[in-house]
């Protein structure tokens, strides 16, 4: 299988004081978050990418080292170096004490001009509620590949945000229909995992949507049932996208699964895909490859999902994301 590798901008600034390997780190985090680099994309190799900066190799190695310890890149022998993850290397540490030095501030401004305590704690306690109700009148569609799992993310996002979030999926954008267009236009955001995000601005564009990354992890009972079997079963593994592919790849490496005898593909030629399943013990898919690969092999072989859930601080950062954004009520 063979991964494009992106070119990528990355401006150096070398009077500006800051180490170069620090610029070069940054940046590339930027890149991610701003779905510029995607999970699976393949990054330039060190000499590639210092010969494009005019920077020594050793500050690129530095900058990728930190990132791979941090999990942002994998790095694969004899492959290369790759995006693993989405947002969570940056998040902000100690977020109760960062919480906390704002409330300190809030408190001092407060008291300096005379408010005493509990007024300053009413003001709070209005400035929550009312940011809660704003939250409980948005509308907002949670787009992925397939309704099962659109429906599983859309469900949680209700329980976790108290937002009204409609499932839909790819296709229901790609033909959309009267009703559904009907839905899009009246929904103040759209919310998608990271893998799906481009497509769905660019499928969205014409609405003019706010479009909201969020980051997924693996079912651990997923793992657990594929750890359970002999070290002799072939395993066949079907999805739709390469990102999905490369994710589930570094899911089963970080469970210590690495060395499973498996083969990926996101083929959907019937020929491919019945050649693949006919050499595998047992089948792991994808939610939205399912119907199709049990069509092909019915009840031959076991056929596992290969399940994801939100990621709890992903949600978090949602909700603070619309907040910023200041619907109308």
């Amino acid at each position: 299988m063979n991964f494009e590798v992106i070119i990528i901008e990355i401006r150096i600034n070398k009077d500006s004081g800051v180490p170069l390997y620090v610029q070069v780190k940054k940046q590339i985090m930027n890149l991610i978050r701003n779905g510029i680099l995607k999970v699976g994309n393949k990054m330039p190799t060190e000499r590639e990418l210092s010969e494009t900066l005019k920077v020594s190799r050793n500050t690129v190695s530095t900058a990728y080292n930190e990132l791979e310890q941090e999990g942002v890149l994998k790095s694969y022998q004899g492959r290369g170096t790759f995006v693993a993850e989405e947002a969570t290397p940056w998040k902000a540490q100690n977020i109760k004490d960062k919480i906390n030095k704002f409330i300190d501030l809030g408190l001092e401004e407060a008291i300096e001009t005379g408010m005493d305590v509990d007024e300053f704690l009413e003001i709070v306690t209005q400035r929550v509620k009312e940011k809660k109700e704003i939250m409980s009148k948005i509308t907002a569609l949670y787009i992925e590949c397939n309704i099962e799992q659109s429906r599983m993310f859309s469900k949680q996002l209700m329980d976790s945000t108290n937002m009204n979030v409609i499932p839909f999926t790819l296709d229901d954008i790609r033909s959309i229909s009267s009703e559904n267009q009907e839905m899009l236009e009246k929904a103040q955001v759209i919310i998608a995992t990271f893998n799906h995000v481009n497509e769905v601005v660019k499928l969205t564009r014409p609405f003019n949507k706010e479009v909201i990354g969020v980051a997924i992890n693996i079912d651990l009972e997923t793992i657990v049932k594929i750890a359970r079997y002999s070290n002799d079963t072939k395993f066949g593994f079907v999805c739709i996208s390469q990102e999905f592919m490369f994710k589930a790849r570094g899911a089963l490496e970080k469970a210590g699964l690495g060395n499973i005898n498996i083969q990926y593909t996101n083929t959907t030629d019937t020929n491919e895909l019945s050649k693949l399943l006919s050499n595998s013990d047992v089948i792991i898919v994808s939610p939205g490859r399912y119907k199709d690969v049990k069509q092909i092999i019915g009840e031959e072989k076991e056929i596992l999902r290969f399940l994801y859930s939100l990621d709890d601080s992903s949600v978090k950062a949602l909700k603070s994301k619309i907040m910023e954004l200041k619907y109308q009520k």
